[in-house]
C-alpha cells in the first residue's frame, strides 16, 4: 500500500475546489497564481523561523534567509516579533519579483506582552465572556507588534495529565472546549480579518493529539472512529465553525498514519466533509518527521505524502523547498494540488489586506499604545482571579482578614516574577518582566498596606532534596496568626516536550507542608501548576487550598484579590484530578462496564482497584465558593418529546450564604440504553450565574435533538429512541437535582 501511495499520480481532479467566499478576491488570486513560476509557488508553501532565541523546535540551519525572501522563496516567517523587525523583512519580500507580502506567526497562546492564564486556567473560569476577552486583547497587542497570525487555540482533548500540553487546552469535555474554541477563535480574529487588531487563529492540533499514548508528548495515538468523532473532534469543528482561518497538523500518528500526511483527516474530514477554505500548516518539522515515524524513507517521499494529503504550509522541515518543485517536474504530484495550497495561502495574504499595505501591522505608536495599556493589564487582573479554583475551605478559613496582624508567606514561588507566567509566554526583549510581572508577594504586599505586618521564608526550592530551609520558615508560621504557602511546579515543568510520569508536587515541598501545618497556625496553600497535580497529604490534611494554576502577569494582585475576599473564588476544575498516577486517565463521562462497582467499598468481582477507590481526588466541575448555593424547584416543560420538539428545563438558583458569589451550574444528561454504550453522564450545558447574599435566579436549559445524538455504530450522528436521565448540579459529582424524560 506505503509503495502504491507515495508513487501515485495524482490528478486534479482529487483536488478539492476552493470556493472562495470572496469573489473578488478569489479573482485576485487567480490572476496573481497565473503569474508564478513553480518555483515561486513552492516559496508560498514555505516558513521559516526568524529568531534562533526563541524557536519553539530544533532548528534547520541552511543558506542565506535574507535573499529567499528576496527572491520569494519563503511564504511565511514565525518568532519574528515588533514592527520593526516585521518591517525590515516584509521590505526585503517587497524587492521579490512579484512582491508577495510575508505573513508572521507568532505562538501568542495566553496573552502577548500582557499574559494572561494557562488556557487550561482560563477554562477553570468557565467564563467565555473572559477567555473572548483575553483572547482579544492579545489579538491587539501582538497586531500591534506586526504579528498576522497567532498559533492558538490548541484545541486538543486533554485527559491525560501526563501529558505536559494539557496546559494549553480547555481540559477533557468536549462540550465545555468547543465553546471555549469558538470563544478564542472569536476572540484572536475579532469583527474580521483584516482589520488591524485581528490576527488569524489556526486550531490545532489535528487530530487526536491530546490522546498520546501513556501521556508521553508526540507519543503515537490509537483510538477507534467513533470516539475521534464524539470525543476529539468537535471542538475542531467548533473552531471552524467560528472561521477559524487556519489548522495545524499534529505531531501524532493516528491509528498507524502521522497526522501530517492523513488524507483522511486533512482531505476528507477537513476540506471535503467540513468544507475548510482556509489553509493547513504543519507542526514543526512535522512533515520531514514522517521519517522517523516509518511512514516515507526520505524528505522528498515527506513531501508527497504531506501534499497529497493536503498540507498547505510546510512549517521548518525545507521538505516542500527541496522537493516539491522536483515532484511536479517528474509527474509524481499534479501542479493542481500545489496550486490549490498556494491558493489557500495568498487568500488569506489578500484578506488580511496585506496587498494593499504591506505595512499596515508596522506601525510604532499603535504598537507602544497598545502594549502599555491600562484596561489590558486590569483585564488580566480580573480574569486571573476568574481562572483560581477554591479546592478546599475547612472553618472558613478563607477570605482572609485586611486586618490580619502577621502574615506568613512561604514557599519557593513567593517572590518568583517569570514562573507566574506558565509555559508558552511570549518573550520581548524590550520588556523588563521582573517590573512587568507582579509577584505574589508584591501582590500581598499591594493588598494589605501597612495594615498587617508580612514575613517571608523560601522555606525549600521546588525540586531537590534540600530540607536546611525548614527551620526558618516553621520560626516564621510560628510568629504569624496565619501561614500562606505558595508551592507547585516550575513554569517549564508542563508545556509541550514537558510529560510528567509522575505527576506529584516536586522536591520536598509536601514535607515543607507537613512541617508548617504542625505548627497547628491556620494554614492556607496555593497550589501553582499547568496541570492536575497529586498532592493527597496536603488535600486531606491542610484546611485552605487554591489551585491557582499559573495566571500571568497580574498573578499576584489575582491572588491577593481571592485571598482576602474582594474577589469570591468561582472557578471549575475543567478537568479531573486522579488520586493516583495509576488512575489515568480519568474522567467524568466514563462508561459505566458491565460489573460496575456499588460504591468505593465493593471490590467483589467489579470494575474497581483494590487498592484505591475509582473516584477522583476532585471531579470534573468541582470549586468551591466563599458562599453557599441551594438549588430547588426543578421543572421540565415536558417528559415525551419526538425529535422535532424540545424540553425546556428550568430550576432556581439561591445564594444561601453570606457573600455575593458566582456559580457554575452544570447540566448532564445520560442516554440510559443505546445501539452503543454511553457514559454515566454527559455535560450538555451550563450557565455562570451571579447571586448576592440570599437572591434567587431561575436558570433555563432547552434539550433539543442534537443535545440528545450521538455518533451510532455506523458513525450517523443522530437520537435514538429511549428513556434520558436529567442530572443538574454543582459539579459531576455533586448532583443536586434529577429528573428523567423519554425521547420518542
Amino acid at each position: 500500500m506505503k509503495k502504491t501511495f507515495l508513487t501515485a499520480f495524482i490528478t486534479a481532479s482529487a483536488v478539492l475546489s476552493l470556493t472562495a467566499q470572496n469573489p473578488a478576491i478569489d479573482k485576485r488570486v487567480d490572476d496573481l497564481l497565473k503569474q508564478m513560476t513553480l518555483e515561486e509557488k513552492v516559496g508560498q508553501l514555505n516558513q521559516y523561523t526568524g529568531e534562533w532565541s526563541s524557536a519553539t523546535g530544533p532548528i534547520t540551519k541552511d543558506g542565506d534567509k535574507q535573499n529567499q525572501i528576496r527572491t520569494g522563496q519563503i511564504g511565511s516567517m514565525l518568532n519574528v516579533k515588533g514592527v520593526a523587525h516585521t518591517r525590515q523583512c516584509q521590505e526585503m519580500a517587497m524587492q521579490s519579483r512579484l512582491k508577495i507580502p510575508l505573513l508572521f506567526g507568532q505562538d501568542v497562546i495566553h496573552g502577548y506582552k500582557t499574559t494572561f492564564p494557562i488556557p487550561l486556567a482560563e477554562a477553570a473560569s468557565w467564563d467565555l465572556d473572559a477567555i473572548e476577552l483575553g483572547a482579544r486583547i492579545a489579538a491587539v497587542e501582538a497586531a500591534a507588534s506586526g504579528i498576522h497570525w497567532t498559533f492558538a487555540p490548541m484545541v486538543d482533548i486533554g485527559r491525560d495529565p501526563r501529558w505536559g500540553r494539557v496546559m494549553e487546552g480547555a481540559g477533557e469535555d468536549p462540550y465545555l472546549g468547543s465553546l471555549i474554541a469558538k470563544a478564542r477563535v472569536k476572540g484572536f480574529q475579532g469583527e474580521k480579518l483584516g482589520d488591524i487588531t485581528s490576527v488569524m487563529a489556526c486550531a490545532k492540533h489535528f487530530a487526536a493529539y491530546g490522546a498520546a499514548v501513556g501521556g508521553r508528548d508526540y507519543n503515537s495515538v490509537d483510538m477507534s472512529e467513533r470516539m475521534l468523532w464524539e470525543v476529539y473532534l468537535p471542538p475542531f469543528k467548533a473552531a471552524l465553525d467560528a472561521g477559524a482561518a487556519t489548522f495545524m497538523n499534529s505531531f501524532n500518528d493516528l491509528n498507524g498514519i502521522p497526522a501530517t500526511g492523513s488524507v483522511f483527516l486533512q482531505r476528507d474530514i477537513l476540506k471535503g466533509l467540513w468544507g475548510f477554505k482556509g489553509f493547513v500548516v504543519s507542526d514543526w518539522g512535522s512533515i520531514g518527521e514522517m521519517k522517523q515515524h516509518g511512514f516515507v524513507k526520505d524528505g522528498k517521499d515527506a513531501a508527497l505524502a504531506a501534499i497529497v494529503a493536503g498540507s498547505d504550509m510546510d512549517m521548518e522541515s525545507r521538505c516542500y523547498k527541496n522537493n516539491l518543485a522536483d515532484l511536479v517536474k517528474e509527474k509524481k504530484v499534479d501542479i493542481a494540488l500545489v496550486d490549490d495550497a498556494v491558493r489557500r495561502i495568498l487568500y488569506k495574504k489578500f484578506e488580511m489586506g496585506l496587498f494593499e499595505d504591506p505595512y499596515k501591522y508596522s506601525d510604532v505608536k499603535r504598537q507602544e499604545a497598545a502594549m502599555n495599556n491600562p484596561e489590558h493589564t486590569k483585564a488580566a487582573r480580573e480574569i486571573g482571579a476568574k481562572s483560581i479554583v477554591l479546592l478546599k475551605n475547612e472553618n472558613n478559613v478563607l477570605p482572609l482578614s485586611k486586618e490580619t496582624k502577621t502574615i506568613a508567606f512561604i514557599g519557593p514561588l513567593v517572590k518568583e516574577y517569570r514562573q507566574n507566567l506558565g509555559f508558552w509566554s511570549v518573550e520581548l526583549d524590550e520588556v523588563d518582566y521582573d517590573k512587568f510581572i507582579v509577584s505574589q508577594w508584591d501582590g500581598l504586599q499591594n493588598k494589605v498596606g501597612k495594615t498587617s505586618k508580612l514575613l517571608y521564608a523560601k522555606g525549600c526550592e521546588i525540586e531537590g532534596e534540600d530540607k536546611s530551609g525548614f527551620a526558618e520558615a516553621v520560626s516564621i508560621a510560628n510568629q504569624a496568626d496565619v501561614v500562606i504557602l505558595s508551592i507547585g511546579e516550575r513554569r517549564d515543568m508542563s508545556g509541550e516536550a514537558k510529560s510528567r510520569s509522575d505527576i506529584s508536587l516536586p522536591g520536598v515541598q509536601e514535607e515543607l507542608v507537613k512541617a508548617i501545618q504542625a505548627t497547628g497556625k491556620p494554614v492556607v496553600v496555593l497550589i501553582n501548576a499547568g496541570r492536575p497535580l497529586v498532592f493527597n497529604w496536603t488535600a486531606d490534611n491542610v484546611p485552605a487550598i487554591l489551585y491557582t494554576w499559573w495566571l500571568g502577569s497580574e498573578a499576584g494582585n489575582s491572588i491577593a484579590d481571592v485571598l482576602f475576599g474582594d474577589v469570591n473564588p468561582s472557578a471549575k476544575l475543567p478537568v479531573t484530578f486522579p488520586r493516583s498516577v495509576g488512575q489515568i486517565p480519568i474522567y467524568h463521562s466514563y462508561f459505566n462496564t458491565g460489573r460496575p462497582a456499588k460504591n468505593e467499598n465493593d471490590l467483589n468481582y467489579v470494575s474497581a482497584y483494590i487498592d484505591l477507590p475509582n473516584s477522583p481526588k476532585f471531579p470534573f466541575g468541582y470549586g468551591l465558593s466563599y458562599t453557599t448555593f441551594g438549588y430547588s424547584d426543578l421543572k421540565l416543560s415536558k417528559k415525551q418529546i419526538s425529535k422535532g420538539e424540545t424540553i425546556e428545563v428550568t430550576a432556581r438558583i439561591t445564594n444561601t450564604g453570606k457573600y455575593a458569589g458566582e456559580e457554575v451550574v452544570q447540566l448532564y444528561l445520560r442516554d440510559k440504553v443505546g445501539s452503543v454504550v454511553r457514559p454515566v453522564k454527559e455535560l450538555k450545558g451550563f450557565e455562570k450565574i451571579k447571586l448576592n447574599a440570599g437572591e434567587s435566579k431561575v436558570v433555563t436549559f432547552v434539550i433539543d435533538n442534537e443535545k440528545l445524538s450521538f455518533y451510532n455504530q455506523k458513525l450517523e450522528f443522530d437520537s435514538e429512541a429511549g428513556e434520558f436521565d436529567l442530572m443538574i448540579g454543582s459539579s459531576a459529582e455533586d448532583i443536586r437535582l434529577k429528573s428523567e424524560f423519554e425521547l420518542l
